[in-house]
């Protein structure tokens, strides 16, 4: 990619990988949760895996990968980080993955994509690494998380300075996300939504939590100079307490699933197939709503008034 399409500084992104690697234990609990409802989809298939990717998974994935029986390779932009999965490890750069194709029959990428200048490569790197009928699961944040900080940091910087620098990264929505699995070569693809509500007692304690987990500012647009040190105190200030006096920080994460191509897998049919239009299905179940309504019952989906 030319340096004018470059979002995040990558150098960035591993400086604060190495460092967090000391402190991540800290929000080890938000990470186990994240992990788990993406590591939770391994129980909706039949299918038993035996050779793992763990990417970037901050020494919590891999471990809970291996409790499963799955043997697991760990891999993280940082070679401290990568270290806290245990053996099997190495440092590996999701831009420019070292694995041979067909390596894995499972690749989990927990919060771990979201910092990747080249998103829909670094999913076709991984499918061509996944072995035929490998599945992927992927969870990154989508447009929504930590909104009520970006919104409180650019109100309190626009009243102090006149603009905004930016200081939350931006995020992908989540209806792209499953496009972004299909061009990238994937099978079933699927992106659902699975939200985590923080809140913090201490509002300050969600920037160290961040800094803690390797989140900090990596873009390479991001305002080198000091910052004016009445900046986050006002922000922070500025964020709406919930009623317990709380302030919350949403966490919206898609969670992506999608299989490499293999004979056998259930396939779409061609297009011009059907037997009957849309117009005629959608036709028919209006007649049956008005049908049900007719005789009394309760459309299906709706609640009735008593």
């Amino acid at each position: 990619m030319s340096d004018g399409m470059l979002v995040f500084d990558r150098r960035a992104v591993r400086a604060h990988r190495e460092r967090a690697a000391a402190t991540v234990t800290s929000v080890a609990d938000v990470l186990h949760e994240a992990a788990a409802r993406l590591l939770d989809r391994l129980d909706d298939t039949t299918r038993r895996f035996s050779r793992a990717l763990d990417v970037g998974g901050r020494g919590i994935v891999a471990p809970l990968l291996r409790e499963r029986g799955i043997a697991t390779v760990a891999a993280d932009l940082s070679p401290r980080m990568a270290a806290l999965s245990g053996p099997p490890c190495l440092a590996a750069d999701e831009e420019f993955l070292p694995f041979a194709p067909a390596s894995f029959d499972l690749i989990v990428a927990s919060l771990s994509l979201h910092w990747v200048n080249d998103l829909p490569g670094a999913l076709i790197q991984l499918r061509r690494a996944l072995r035929a009928d490998g599945l992927l699961l992927a969870s990154l944040p989508v447009l929504g998380t930590l909104a009520e900080l970006r919104g409180a940091l650019t109100e309190a910087e626009a009243s102090l300075s006149g603009g905004a620098a930016p200081r939350v990264s931006p995020f992908a929505e989540l209806r792209d996300c499953a496009a972004l699995l299909q061009r990238a070569g994937y099978a079933l693809p699927v992106a659902d939504l699975e939200e985590l509500t923080l809140l913090y007692a201490d509002p300050l304690r969600l920037l160290r939590d961040l800094r803690a987990a390797g989140e900090g500012n990596a873009l390479r647009l991001r305002e080198r100079r000091i910052p004016p040190r009445t900046l986050f105190p006002l922000a922070l200030g500025a964020l709406a307490p919930e009623p317990g006096g709380r302030v919350r920080a949403t966490l919206r994460l898609a969670v992506l699933t999608g299989w490499a191509p293999a004979p056998g897998q259930p396939r779409p049919l061609a297009r011009g197939s059907a037997r009957r239009s849309l117009a005629e299905a959608l036709a028919d179940q209006e007649a049956g709503t008005e049908a049900a309504e007719t005789d009394g019952a309760t459309p299906s989906g709706k609640t009735a008034a008593v």
